[in-house]
Parts: C-alpha cells; sequence; structure tokens
C-alpha cells in the first residue's frame, strides 16, 4: 500500500524571519491527520533569514536529526557543543533527559535552508549526546542507524534514514514488519506509479518491495521504520 502527502497540503508558519512547512502537525499547526509515520514525528523544512535563527530552548526524549540544504547554521547546546554547519553537513541530538540549544543562521548575508527531522526514542531519560557528519559527497549515504552502521550517525531506535541521490535504489526489497517513508527534497523521483516532486511524501507499507526511478538531480530521503501506527490517510 502507498498514501502521499503533497508539499501543498503541509502545514506551517511564515514569521517573517521563519518560512517553515510542517509535514505533520506542530507548534500552532494542528491536523488529526497528520500526526506521523511510526516512530518519525516531525519533518520541518526551514527556511531562516540571515542573521536570524531559534533562541535557546529545550528538548527531551527526542532524537533530533537536522540536514543542511543551503547555507550554513550555527549551533550551540547546553552540553558544551558549538559546531557550524555548512550545506550537505547533518547533525543528531540525543535529548534525553534534557538539552537546551540554539539554531541561527550564520550569515548576515545568505539564507538558509535546512530540514529537522525528530524520531521518538526507544527508551527515556538518557544522557544528551551530540554528532555530525560531511554528507556532501555522495550519491547515497546511509545517515543514521541504531547501531552506527557504515559510519552513520546513532539514534536511540530501530530506524535508518539514508540520502539518496540521482537513481539510486530504484527497487529495494521491503522486509515484513518495516515499512519505507520518502521524502523528496529536491527534482523528481517515481516510486510505483506516483512521481514525488519537491516537499512530496509517500508511505509504502505492507508490499514486498520499493520500485521506482529518479532523475539525476533528484535528492531523498528515505526513512526505514518500524511498521506500526500512525499512518498518513
Amino acid at each position: 500500500m502507498q498514501t502521499i502527502l503533497k508539499a501543498g497540503d503541509r502545514g506551517g508558519v511564515n514569521l517573517g524571519w521563519l518560512d517553515s512547512r510542517h509535514s505533520f502537525s506542530f507548534g500552532h499547526y494542528y491536523d488529526p491527520r497528520y500526526q506521523g509515520v511510526s516512530v518519525l514525528r516531525v519533518i520541518n523544512e526551514d527556511r531562516v533569514r540571515p542573521g536570524a535563527g531559534f533562541d535557546t530552548h529545550g528538548h527531551q526524549d527526542m532524537e533530533i536529526i537536522t540536514y543542511v540544504l543551503e547555507g550554513t547554521i550555527a549551533h550551540r547546546d547546553s552540553e558544551g557543543n558549538v559546531a557550524t554547519l555548512p550545506a550537505g553537513n547533518v547533525q543528531v541530538m540525543s535529548a534525553g533527559r534534557g538539552i537546551r540549544h540554539s539554531e541561527f543562521n550564520a550569515s548576515e548575508t545568505d539564507p538558509l535552508h535546512f530540514l529537522q527531522i525528530w524520531v521518538r526514542p526507544d527508551r527515556t531519560g538518557g544522557t544528551p549526546r551530540y554528532q555530525e557528519l560531511d554528507a556532501s559527497d555522495a550519491p547515497e549515504w546511509l545517515i543514521a542507524s541504531p547501531d552506527g552502521a557504515d559510519g552513520s550517525l546513532e539514534i536511540l531506535q530501530d530506524a535508518r534514514l539514508w540520502l539518496l541521490r540521482g537513481d539510486v535504489w530504484g527497487n529495494r526489497d521491503l522486509p515484513a514488519g518495516r515499512l519505507f517513508y520518502l521524502h523528496q527534497i529536491r527534482g523528481e523521483r517515481r516510486v510505483g506509479d506516483q512521481v514525488l516532486r519537491a516537499g512530496d511524501a509517500i508511505t509504502v507499507y505492507g508490499q514486498p518491495q520499493l520500485a521506482g526511478s529518479a532523475g539525476d538531480n533528484s535528492e531523498t530521503l528515505l526513512f526505514d521504520l518500524p511498521d506500526q501506527a500512525p499512518y498518513l490517510p
């Protein structure tokens, strides 16, 4: 089975300094149909004006993944981590029992464009952790996994996140008890008889294989998740 979420059906907010599109209910945007997929709780596509950003705020018991698409993000947190990440870089912040951080556009002249992703952890109250990697130069990259396989960032959940660039992984087996969620970042990707364009997403479950193709300029996030509710409608 497949369910699709079109980019135009996302919620969001425009505060002037921030233009954010929400795939799932978040903040002041609430839609009972869109509460996440499996353990995937948030995908926000954020555009931040030069010099602006999110002041220090707190999180608890969430795996927070940030992928920088354009510009440079400046990160600082209560565990003493300070980082400046350019486009193509990914960070994971495991909030654990509690962490406070800020995120700003590091440039006074150029816009910042990034995705922020939240995954529910399989345990609560852990020690906060911070990791980062440069994923700017590979056609396919395992970004996050529960065991840090192949140099990926470790998350506290039985979930894996792949970054796909171009026509890679056109066909992939879908084991029983798992589902795929694909979020299209750039270009186009065909999944079965559906075509994903920037901002679109699709959930694939209850079928043996994911089949598809993509153009050279396509960039896609592929989530391998436990097959459990909630699903998109």
